[in-house]
């Protein structure tokens, strides 16, 4: 294990996990409150379903925010790069103008 990864220990859904990573631990507090608050929501909604089941939605939810987000980045980069190019030809005319 290299010295940059820490073992945190979490508790999801009752069950304690051990997570080894590189994130800060600060990081891990918040993916596991994240995380189990998520279960828990999961939980209400679907009455008799089992934990693993209710695992999979979650990993389907977490999934599909991170497409929405990478979609949303992308366009975003987009959008940046048109806007450094609307700079450059405004920043040229007004050399030109010079």
């Amino acid at each position: 294990m290299s010295k940059d990864k820490i073992r945190y220990k979490a508790t999801i859904a009752g069950k304690e996990y051990t997570i080894i990573g590189a994130r800060s631990v600060k990081h891990l507090q918040v993916v596991e409150k994240t995380l189990d608050g998520q279960l828990q929501q999961i939980e209400k909604l679907t009455k008799g379903l089992d934990p693993e089941r209710r695992a999979v939605l979650a990993a389907v939810n977490a999934v599909s925010d991170q497409i929405e987000m990478q979609i949303k980045m992308q366009s975003m980069e987009e959008e940046i790069e048109l806007l450094k190019q609307q700079l450059d030809t405004v920043q040229q005319n007004e050399l030109n103008e010079q």
